[in-house]
């Protein structure tokens, strides 16, 4: 698949479409005798006070990407970070999407998180979460060393793909190739089983010779051993808010007040906003993890990906120290 044939073609299909519902509307205009005045119904104040800013701003939504081999726990791990749960029982995973709502500070804060088949049946696709993704979280078996020299195939693959991405959107320019600064943890999985041929000796030295956006945690998913501390030090490297780690903020049910799924924003006292301890600040802070959440379609992925790789070409590694976020504006691309 030509990824820049068909991001192009879909920003002209979608100027083009633009266009033509404005000539219907103004159209449609021209027809009408008597002027109307049409409204959109707001949502009461009671819900516009505990509601008003759900929806959070592009430069807080963050997608989270999971790879690793088959059979090595990814699924687990995040079923683990979003709810605290175990299954024992093994089903392949093709793909899953969640989705986290935070509020931290009085900002809405969101968390895609992409769950991707471990025999990635479809490369397009696997290329296409790679250019969308953030951050990434590589799981690999403790007690399997083909999975982890996978991880290390899969690292050098995300790179190599946001690289080449970058160098084309600044085609016909003469620029010094950078790599990109990834935010990404090598998750060793299964550290409880007995036999281990993966040593974190090893994985370490690797990290090592990497940059200091790549880190490894080692964890066990079934013994729920070290599982925040993976994600902890994903939002560490990605200069995320650490409050988005599990251990960090209040979990609410997903049932708080539909549809409103977070609790209202309490009352700022500005006079005593510098006397609460640190513990009580993040103690503000709550997520909830969005039931029934659809997965972003295929063109909206196309339209992410195209945004995501003009930035990262015209950053030429401006934002080393932050995690690359987007936002349309006038079909121009922004970095935050």
């Amino acid at each position: 698949m030509n990824f820049g044939a068909c991001t192009s073609w879909l920003c002209r299909n979608n100027n083009n479409s633009e266009k033509q519902q404005q000539q219907q509307q103004d159209g449609g205009n021209q027809e009408e005798q008597t002027p109307v005045t049409v409204t959109t119904p707001g949502p009461s104040p009671a819900i516009s006070n505990a509601c008003d800013d759900v929806i959070p701003p592009q430069k807080n939504c963050y997608r989270l990407v999971v790879l690793g081999s088959a059979r090595v726990g990814k699924t687990c791990l995040v079923a683990r970070f979003l709810g605290g749960k175990f299954q024992e029982s093994y089903t392949p995973t093709i793909e899953d999407f969640h989705r986290k709502l935070y509020r931290i500070r009085g900002e809405i804060h969101q968390l895609d998180i992409l769950d991707t088949s471990g025999n990635h049946p479809f490369p397009a696709m696997r290329r296409l979460s790679f250019l969308t993704g953030d951050l990434f979280v590589i799981v690999f078996s403790m007690d399997s060393r083909e999975t982890f020299e996978e991880a290390i195939r899969l690292r050098e693959q995300i790179l190599e793909t946001k690289q080449s991405a970058g160098a084309a959107s600044n085609s016909g320019l003469t620029r010094k190739k950078v790599v990109p600064r990834v935010p990404m943890v090598l998750a060793g999985n299964k550290c409880d089983k007995e036999m281990k041929t993966v040593t974190v000796e090893e994985v370490q030295a690797y990290c090592e010779t990497q940059d200091s956006s790549c880190v490894f945690v080692e964890a066990s998913s079934k013994k729920n051993l070290k599982i925040d501390e993976v994600f902890y030090q994903l939002f560490i490297v990605a200069n995320l808010p650490l409050e988005m780690a599990p251990n960090h903020h209040k979990r609410v049910s997903a049932s708080f007040g539909s549809p409103c799924p977070l609790p209202p924003p309490q009352p700022s006292h500005h006079s005593k906003r510098y006397t609460l301890s640190v513990k009580r600040r993040l103690s503000d802070a709550c997520g909830v993890v969005t039931p029934n959440v659809r997965r972003p379609s295929i063109r909206t992925d196309l339209m992410i990906m195209r945004t995501k790789t003009c930035s990262m070409g015209d950053s030429n590694g401006t934002t080393a120290n932050s995690v690359i976020t987007w936002r349309k504006v006038e079909n121009t691309c922004v970095v935050q």
